[in-house]
């Protein structure tokens, strides 16, 4: 009954987005079957370009996966090395920088928003996607950071002694064993902040407003729920095209999500 409850908004939101909007202002619970017939009109709209009459949302996915992208590569190679040293080094303030990790979150973003915004003007920064990709970096940091260190720490110390009696210097012990023992970690806190940056909206809003060639689907969508000439399966299409790459990505590396790499890597 639960998942029937969760998933029923979703099902309705493709199911209107599946037909036409006379079938959905004459029938609007009509279509939960879809007995009827099906169109698939309103994607065509919201992709096709301005010029041709549509909404002109491809442009949008390419910057939305740019940022997405460029996010989970940055948070991931600056996340990577400082987790293994929370995890495996012993020095002062330790226990303070990993506590801090969690104590950022109990700021909301809004605070960061108006001297970023005073910083990005003066620096002539405002609407190009780079910046922006800094600032999503550094939201997600704190959190990626956290997350990997907690798995880490499930690493048994052994396998890396193991190697290191093997000859193994440092950095050829964290790319050769921990890192591959890691993937179901490092797919998992990847997924969640692709999430992250595929979904933000409000500095994306601050910063890339002026440029509407360099908008994200985020902003795109609001800009389309905004417009009252726009017909309720064009706007759900839109919704769904922001919502399938999360739920396509999850089914993509469910399998690595789910797999304990580390078990088996020790034995006895």
């Amino acid at each position: 009954v639960l998942v029937a409850a969760c998933l029923l908004p979703f099902y309705y939101m493709v199911m209107l987005a599946i037909h036409n909007n006379q079938d959905v202002v004459l029938h609007p619970l009509g279509i939960l079957l879809p007995l009827g017939k099906l169109s698939l009109k309103p994607f065509s709209t919201v992709l096709s370009s301005a010029g041709g009459g549509g909404q002109g949302f491809i442009p949008f996915i390419v910057n939305s996966l740019f940022l997405a992208a460029l996010t989970v590569a940055g948070t991931l190679i600056v996340a990577v090395p400082g987790s293994y040293a929370l995890s495996r080094y012993v020095f002062p303030g330790r226990t303070l920088i990993t506590g801090a990790f969690l104590v950022v979150y109990l700021f909301p973003s809004i605070l960061l928003a108006i001297p970023l915004f005073v910083f990005f003007t003066r620096a002539h920064l405002l609407g190009s996607l780079p910046p922006v990709a800094l600032v999503y970096i550094a939201q997600t940091l704190p959190v990626a950071a956290f997350m990997l260190r907690e798995y880490f720490d499930s690493v048994p110390t052994s396998v890396e002694e193991a190697a290191h009696v093997d000859g193994c210097g440092r950095w050829q012990t964290i790319r050769r064993v921990t890192l591959p023992l890691s993937i179901p970690a490092l797919v998992s806190v990847g997924v969640y902040v692709f999430m992250i940056a595929w979904n933000e909206y409000l500095f994306a809003l601050l910063f890339l407003v002026a440029k509407p060639g360099h908008w994200t689907v985020s902003l795109g969508l609001a800009e389309l729920s905004s417009d009252i000439t726009v017909s309720p399966p064009v706007l759900m299409a839109g919704s769904v095209i922001l919502t399938l790459p999360i739920v396509l990505l999850f089914f993509a590396v469910e399998r690595f999500i789910r797999g304990g790499l580390v078990l088996g890597a020790e034995k006895g």
